[in-house]
């Protein structure tokens, strides 16, 4: 219900819609939480737009966000600063032509923006300050940085709207596109799946050998590594810390703020909407709504009815349930008839801008301090956790310098240290260790050392911290035949297979093309099977075969005609039109509009992309923007995994 008490007018929803698709990435991701907050330092430029500059913690800011919301994983973070710091550009330049083109924004649109993208601020409609101030500034942000961000977004729209104005579809345009999607075809194919031929394919001793004198450079060990490690385990820890109930009094004494309840109701609502309904409507939904109360009065199921009459989606199937509600998070009128409400008893139609109410609180708790019994246990676990890992950073240093002095005595020193021990010997890269299985962190912890020095502590995982210390290197040295008898004999195979596979392919492919289109013939002379499809469009999937992308070809055939060889996952295909069934055009005129809606979106993001490149190289030719590559580079650089 929150969100529907929280929604506006179309025209609205469009704006923001247009504004959170079309702004600068730069000005979304600053509303992150967190982002930001952070003092700024001097500031080394990535490039200049005008007279304004693009400087490193803007880029760095974006990123941040965009990893912060998994937008990006971090290993490709390097790659992606360039492009990153591109759209930003073409974002700025977009703004500083609109300006030069004489585009104004005024600071009644800026407002009415922000109350469409912070609509969650202002509930009610009513602007309050104090409020919007606040919200900026956990977010690290002025009002100044936020408003020109707005002001500047919004020049950006109206440059783009005017410059895809005046797109055109022709109606021979609409018609091909409802082909494109609506013709379908049907094949017959044959499928050979070159990983069948190893199977056929075997080695002999003597082959065996031949390839491992061939090629012995292949087949060298791997470098082995015996370490001991010594590990501090997160929930063995914190099991060991015992916090005295006079401890956990003292801190629930000093916070008891912190455990302090507003006022709260438990209520369910059903909500028959009149919002945007005509006024001849008005009458009949306010009988609806005063006959769903009476039948709550004569005892009816307040769940069933809400289910069947409420116009809140959010909690209309849910038996009308909102859950637990403080003041102020309610439009006014609903807010004072649930807190007039006794538990178990229903109010009377309740008239919001939404519509008509029918309300029943559940529950109903005064504002209060939760008593230290109640939360002692959430105390306890959360000072827990505030210690534990300084325990483990303590408990695991002691044991590195003590590791220092004696590496022969890990065992021992992990003993007193109350440390988990485990020793490996000749272990390699990326396999498994009985203790935490394949572990990146261990590998890399231990490659660099020598026997008997000690690694720096590191973390293993989320909830472990270990140092470890080197034992001995067996060095990476040329196999032997017998040692690396497996190995030789897999790279041999997969060598063959490959080989058959290639001249299957060859075999098969020169068949096709001499048999023309008598499919069954080719596959009977090479003992394959003849398969159809059902009929596919270009957006379905041949089944049997895959996406239908792949056999774009076959569209353009007659039937009778072949298409192949087609690679789908590996596997070869050799296919034959069996069937063209042009697209019914009955349904056209249905469809037209949609049609001519996605074939002008089309369009305008081809113009859209063609219009800002343009713009962008125009700009450099004028000077009017620089690029600092070396800055974007070291930036990079700087998120180098």
């Amino acid at each position: 219900m929150f969100d529907l008490f929280r929604s506006r007018d179309k025209a609205v929803r469009y704006l923001l819609g247009g504004l959170l698709g079309l702004v600068a990435l730069s000005m979304v991701i600053t509303l992150i939480p967190g982002i930001g907050s952070t003092p700024r330092a001097p500031e080394q430029v990535v490039a200049e737009i005008g007279k304004e500059s693009l400087t490193v913690r803007e880029v760095q800011t974006t990123l941040q966000g965009m990893m912060r919301n998994k937008s990006i994983p971090p290993e490709m973070v390097q790659l992606y600063v360039p492009q990153l710091v591109d759209q930003m550009i073409n974002e700025r330049a977009l703004a500083y032509q609109a300006k030069r083109m004489g585009f104004e924004v005024t600071d009644a649109e800026t407002a009415n923006a922000i109350r469409s993208v912070l609509t969650q601020l202002f509930p009610t409609g009513e602007f309050n300050k104090d409020i919007y101030e606040r919200f900026l500034s956990d977010q690290g942000l002025t009002v100044n940085e936020f408003e020109n961000n707005i002001a500047k977004n919004l020049l950006v729209l109206k440059l783009r709207n005017i410059a895809l104005e005046g797109v055109v579809v022709s109606p021979q345009e609409v018609a091909s596109e409802y082909h494109r999607r609506n013709d379908k075809i049907k094949l017959e194919y044959v499928m050979f799946d070159p990983a069948k031929v190893k199977s056929q394919v075997t080695t002999t001793p003597q082959e065996e050998q031949e390839y491992y004198s061939k090629n012995k450079g292949r087949f060298m060990t791997n470098e082995k590594r015996s370490f001991d490690v010594l590990t501090a385990d997160e929930a063995k820890v914190a099991a060991s810390i015992e916090l005295p109930e006079a401890e956990l009094r003292k801190v629930y004494d000093s916070n008891k703020d912190k455990y302090r309840t507003p006022e709260r109701v438990n209520e369910r609502h059903i909500l028959i909407s009149t919002m945007n309904k005509p006024k001849e409507e008005q009458a009949k939904l306010e009988a609806k709504a005063a006959d769903v109360l009476k039948q709550l009065r004569a005892g009816g199921d307040f769940a069933e009815l809400a289910k069947k009459n409420s116009d809140d989606p959010g909690s209309a199937q849910k038996g009308g349930d909102l859950g637990w509600v403080t003041r102020g998070q309610m439009v006014k009128p609903f807010e004072e008839a649930s807190f007039s409400l006794k538990p178990k008893e229903i109010s009377g139609l309740v008239k919001t801008d939404y519509g008509l109410h029918i309300i029943q609180v559940m529950q109903k708790e005064e504002a209060r301090i939760k008593p230290f019994d109640e939360v002692k246990g959430e105390l306890a676990a959360s000072l827990k956790k505030q210690t534990v890992f300084d325990r483990m950073q303590g408990m695991v240093e002691k044991a590195r310098a003590a590791l220092t002095k004696n590496p022969q005595q890990a065992e021992q020193i992990a003993r007193e240290n109350n440390l988990t021990f485990q020793r490996v010997v000749n272990h390699g890269p990326n396999e498994s260790l009985p203790e935490f299985g394949t572990s990146k962190e261990v590998d890399t912890a231990v490659a660099a050392l020598k026997v008997n020095e000690v690694s720096p502590v590191f973390q293993i995982g989320q909830d472990k911290l270990a140092v470890a210390v080197e034992t001995a290197i067996t060095p990476v040295r040329q196999g032997e035949f017998a040692e690396m008898e497996p190995e030789v004999k897999k790279q041999l195979i997969t060598e063959k297979t490959q080989k058959l596979a290639q001249e299957k392919t060859v075999e098969y492919t020169a068949k096709m093309k001499a048999g023309g289109s008598d499919l069954k013939a080719l596959a009977k002379s090479l003992g394959l099977e003849v398969k159809s499809t059902m009929p596919f469009n270009r957006d379905g999937a041949a089944d049997g075969i895959g996406p239908a992308s792949y056999l774009e070809e076959a569209f353009t055939k007659p039937v009778g005609a072949t298409v192949g060889p087609v690679t789908v996952d590996n596997k070869l295909f050799f296919c034959k039109v069996d069937e063209v069934i042009p697209a019914d055009m009955k349904e056209f005129a249905a469809k037209r509009d949609d049609m001519l809606l996605a074939l002008k979106k089309r369009k305008s993001n081809e113009r859209k992309e063609l219009f800002e490149d343009g713009l962008v190289t125009q700009l450099v030719k004028e000077g009017k923007i620089k690029k600092y590559p070396e800055v974007i580079q070291r930036l990079g650089s700087s998120y180098r995994s």
